[in-house]
């Protein structure tokens, strides 16, 4: 009897930790001053987007002031190491996106920093589904038509991307990889060349976000064939998955993470996970970023370091199959 009412205490006792845990910081008087959010990227892009909707949202429920610092440039890195080298007292955070995942392989002999030994995950704050898209006039109609055009004549179609090393890279390169198929890679200096040419019909074949692609889908001026993502994005709830295309377990996105140096006490990383969890899922807040295209995430750190693993490992198979290099 006396061991199984320990036992009971032991579960007790952890329930009641992990449910006052958010508050502790609180409680020692955290945040003191004010919090400043890293983007490694211009102001005006969606990660910016992103980083000020939780601005305000930490602000607001903190009672401290927090800013966002754009700090762009150089495949996100020198950004990413400041943050990784700042003081883990909680005043120093990033939100960052799919590169953190992408450079831990591509820029390994280089990186100034290690992603798992100096950051820690506090969130998924939300995903940006990808999407196929071709010309209207190519020939394919499904992925299966197109595995079949590229397994007869390998490396005749081709792909354009935002640049060698991106998302878009990345994910025809898995593609090709499950299917045993070769596409020809035409980088391009961004997105929007890239598109432009697509919808020329110069190149065959791009994948982006649905954001950006899908208003091109809608007009006629391009065909989606499949989304990459594990379900339908609600904003392409009639274009297929890969996985219900015949890809099976397919599941590639961009998405944006928010980040604390490593050390930061667990009592400020649980903290910010509950009010960043809290502001995300605010009716107003998921209407805004469903205009941008974005899915809504959250969960714990823990979910956000696994998260984090598994997209270092897929991303990561990719750029070494491919033997793809930094330029």
């Amino acid at each position: 009897m006396k061991a199984g009412m320990k036992y009971l205490s032991r579960i007790f006792g952890t329930i009641l930790f992990a449910s006052v845990a958010p508050f502790a910081a609180a409680q020692d008087g955290y945040p003191r001053q004010a919090i400043k959010i890293v983007v490694p990227y211009p102001a005006g892009g969606t990660s910016d987007s992103v980083a000020r909707v939780l601005a305000q949202g930490l602000s607001e429920r903190l009672k401290q002031a927090v800013v966002v610092e754009n700090k762009g440039g150089a495949a996100t890195m020198p950004a990413t190491a400041a943050v990784a080298k700042a003081n883990p007292d909680g005043y120093t955070l990033m939100l960052t996106s799919t590169p953190l995942a992408i450079n831990e392989t591509l820029y390994k002999a280089t990186l100034p920093y290690r992603t798992f030994d100096d950051l820690q995950p506090i969130n998924v704050i939300a995903s940006a589904p990808l999407l196929l898209i071709v010309h209207p006039s190519f020939k394919a109609k499904t992925m299966a038509e197109l595995i079949a055009m590229a397994k007869a004549e390998p490396g005749k179609l081709t792909y354009g991307t935002s640049g060698n090393g991106g998302s878009g890279h990345l994910s025809m390169e898995s593609i090709q990889l499950m299917t045993g198929t070769k596409f020809t890679h035409v980088p391009y200096r961004g997105s929007a060349p890239a598109l432009q040419d697509l919808l020329g019909g110069q190149t065959n074949i791009m994948i982006d976000t649905l954001f950006l692609t899908k208003p091109h889908v809608e007009q006629g001026k391009a065909r989606a064939l499949a989304q990459l993502g594990a379900k339908r994005s609600r904003n392409g709830a009639d274009i297929p998955t890969m996985d219900e295309s015949g890809l099976k377990g397919f599941n590639i996105s961009s998405w944006f993470i928010l980040l604390a140096p490593a050390g930061t006490p667990k009592a400020i990383v649980d903290r910010l996970n509950a009010v960043s969890n809290e502001i995300i899922n605010q009716p107003a807040v998921s209407e805004q970023f469903a205009k941008q295209g974005l899915e809504l995430m959250g969960g714990t750190p823990q979910d956000a370091q696994k998260f984090l693993k598994e997209q270092v490992e897929r991303f990561g198979s990719a750029v070494k199959a491919a033997n793809i290099k930094p330029e």
